[in-house]
């Protein structure tokens, strides 16, 4: 059941990280053709740079739910069982903090952007564009919740399935 959650979740931050990406090629080519047509739009380049940061973040969260970031397996492999198991729960204890943490200062700090909108698109609030923090914050808590008994199992028993783990301890 979880292993399907997990699955339904990894998919719709793929279809979110799809539309993104498409959305910043759409973007950039409609900006490229304007200028070189000698009509430059005054927005495209805050508009590119917005939604950069927003695929960066939610690029993470997809990272997060495949257990694709950065890590050190082969030091992990190295260690018996009840050590690897206490790593992991150190580490998941201190991505869950962090990313509790930045999602409540990112929450918080939207009160105080309420007043600034963007420079191109005066009409468009920066919290908008701003809430990108919280909001991803939250999506890699939930993959971090949805992967970690996987990940755990794996440390204590040592599976050697990897699809369901990552290679990565974050």
């Amino acid at each position: 059941m979880l292993a399907r959650v997990r699955s339904a979740y990894e998919k719709l931050l793929e279809a979110v990280v799809i539309v993104l990406m498409t959305a910043l090629a759409a973007e950039v080519t409609v900006g490229v053709i304007f200028r070189s047509a000698g009509r430059s739009l005054v927005w495209y380049d805050e508009v590119a740079s917005i939604l950069l940061a927003w695929l960066t973040f939610y690029g993470s969260a997809l990272a997060a739910a495949k257990r694709a970031h950065i890590g050190c397996p082969e030091v992990m492999a190295m260690l018996p069982p009840r050590a690897k198991l206490a790593f992991r729960i150190v580490a998941e204890l201190l991505v869950i903090v962090f990313f509790a943490l930045i999602a409540w200062v990112g929450y918080s700090i939207l009160g105080v952007l309420a007043t600034d909108n963007l420079v191109s698109l005066p009409e468009i609030s920066v919290v908008y564009t701003q809430s990108v923090i919280p909001i991803s914050a939250v999506l890699i808590l939930v993959a971090e919740i949805l992967t970690m008994p996987a990940v755990l199992a794996e440390a204590l028993h040592g599976s050697r399935n990897r699809a369901a783990t990552g290679e990565g301890l974050h």
